[in-house]
C-alpha cells in the first residue's frame, strides 16, 4: 500500500472531523463560561478544514499536497487538542503541545507555498 493510498483519504477524513469539531467547539464556546481556549480551538479547526479539503481536491496537481496535508492535519489536531485539554482538564496534552501543533500548522502552510516551485502533477500509482 502506498503512502498516497493512506494520506489522501485521511486528508478528507480529517477535514470532516475538523469542520464538524470546529462547529461543535464554537457552540460549546458560545454556551459555556470561559471561552478563550474553545474559541481558539474552533477557529483553528474551521480555518484548516477547508485547507485540507482543498488539498484533497488538488491532490494530483499539488506536488506537496501529501506533506502539507499531514503537517496541517496533525498540527491542527495537536494544537486544538491541547486547547481542549486545557479547557476541560486544566492541563496540557503534553509539554509544549500547543507550540508543537502550531509549528506543524506553519510548516504545512510552508509546504503549500513550496508547492508553487515544483512541477505540477505526480505520477499515479
Amino acid at each position: 500500500m502506498s503512502i498516497d493510498a493512506i494520506i489522501r483519504p485521511a486528508t478528507l477524513f480529517v477535514a470532516g472531523i475538523l469542520g464538524g469539531g470546529g462547529v461543535a467547539l464554537a457552540a460549546a464556546a458560545t454556551h459555556g463560561g470561559d471561552t478563550h481556549f474553545l474559541g481558539a480551538a474552533s477557529t483553528m479547526c474551521l480555518a484548516h478544514a477547508p485547507a485540507l479539503l482543498a488539498l484533497y481536491a488538488g491532490y494530483d496537481r499539488i506536488r506537496t499536497a501529501p506533506l502539507a496535508a499531514l503537517l496541517l492535519g496533525l498540527g491542527t489536531l495537536i494544537f486544538a487538542g491541547d486547547l481542549i485539554s486545557r479547557h476541560f482538564g486544566g492541563s496540557s496534552l503534553f509539554p509544549l503541545a500547543a507550540p508543537t501543533g502550531g509549528f506543524g500548522m506553519i510548516s504545512g502552510w510552508a509546504a503549500i507555498a513550496l508547492g508553487a516551485f515544483f512541477r505540477m502533477g505526480r505520477a499515479k500509482a
